[in-house]
């Protein structure tokens, strides 16, 4: 079984920029494919990006690329989500995610993930 917590939310104001984390107990993740989504109030949950196992392939929802960033540290078993530039239309619960696979067919579908953190808050104020 694997645990994940995520951390770095808040609040920003717009055009700032939050680091988010993801730490992962229990298992290494080092073979895992890790995403991220989020979820605003009333919408569904939304792909936000996601990495392979080593990092070395990156995959962002379009609305990101070029803002955010997604890194991983094996050795600390933690992924990262950079987020610069942040717009009012970013505020949500962001939720870290991993696969068991070390890469998906398609890396923005949910179902395709086995474990899930708790969520953390981002607000972006205008």
């Amino acid at each position: 079984q694997v645990q994940l917590v995520e951390s770095g939310g808040g609040l920003v104001q717009a055009g700032g920029y939050l680091r988010l984390s993801c730490a992962a107990s229990g298992r290494s993740i080092s073979s895992y494919a890790m995403g991220w989504f989020r979820q605003a109030p009333g919408k569904e949950r939304e792909f936000v990006g996601a990495t392979n196992w080593n990092g070395d392939n990156t995959y962002y929802e379009d609305s990101v690329k070029g803002r955010f960033t997604i890194s991983r540290d094996n050795a600390k078993n933690t992924v990262y989500l950079q987020m610069n530039s942040l717009k009012p239309e970013d505020t949500a619960v962001y939720y870290c995610a991993a696969s068991k696979r070390p890469t998906l067919p398609y890396y923005s579908d949910y179902v395709g993930y086995d474990y899930w953190g708790q969520g953390t808050q981002v607000t972006v104020s205008s």
